[in-house]
């Protein structure tokens, strides 16, 4: 008898594409000014930075989505879990039309493994269902009826609730979705 897998939803933005270093380098080329990260604890974006107005103008920036760094170990990790999971990445990417093109073409770069029909690009992530998700934002975690991850990120590091499981890295979703759980797998690449 087939089991079914489990369903994980994994948010893009702060979780695999590193958007922080995206703001502190636009935001360095606009004002000549070097933000740090420890600068950026707690705060959100358009707190965290003295020119704020600038920061929501590098989200309809051409290339702001497509040059993200990748988030440290999320490649092979997701990949692992990709083969345990039913993985979805689900971002809410239509306040800016431009970043679809580019997180498609993002994705299709960093992460081959991942097919079309697993990515979810939506406007809000209030009726997205699923067994597990990762995410930076509190706001799409609350409306979330499976287990909630909030993913480290330099904005929500002030957040200490009991809604969510805080995941500090991609070591520390795997120590919880896949040692715990006693998956047989061999780690390959990380």
């Amino acid at each position: 008898m087939k089991t079914e897998k489990k369903v994980l939803l994994v948010d893009m933005d702060h979780v695999i594409a590193d958007l922080t270093s995206q703001y502190i380098k636009y935001y360095k080329e606009a004002t000549g000014i070097e933000m740090r990260r420890n600068d950026l604890l707690g705060k959100p974006e358009d707190e965290a930075f003295p020119a704020s107005k600038l920061i929501r103008s590098f989200l309809r920036t051409p290339g702001m989505f497509r040059n993200a760094a990748v988030i440290k170990d999320s490649q092979c990790i997701l990949q692992e879990l990709n083969e345990l999971f039913d993985l979805y990445i689900v971002s809410a990417a239509m306040k800016f039309p431009q970043s679809l093109i580019e997180k498609y073409e993002w994705l299709r770069e960093h992460f081959p493994f991942i097919k079309w029909t697993q990515i979810i690009f939506c406007g809000s992530k209030k009726n997205i269902s699923g067994d597990y998700m990762i995410d930076d934002h509190l706001k799409n975690l609350d409306n979330f009826n499976g287990v909630k991850l909030l993913f480290t990120a330099t904005h929500n590091t002030n957040v200490n609730s009991k809604k969510y499981t805080r995941v500090n890295g991609w070591h520390d979703v795997k120590q919880l979705l896949i040692e715990q759980n006693e998956w047989k797998i061999i780690d390959r690449l990380c």
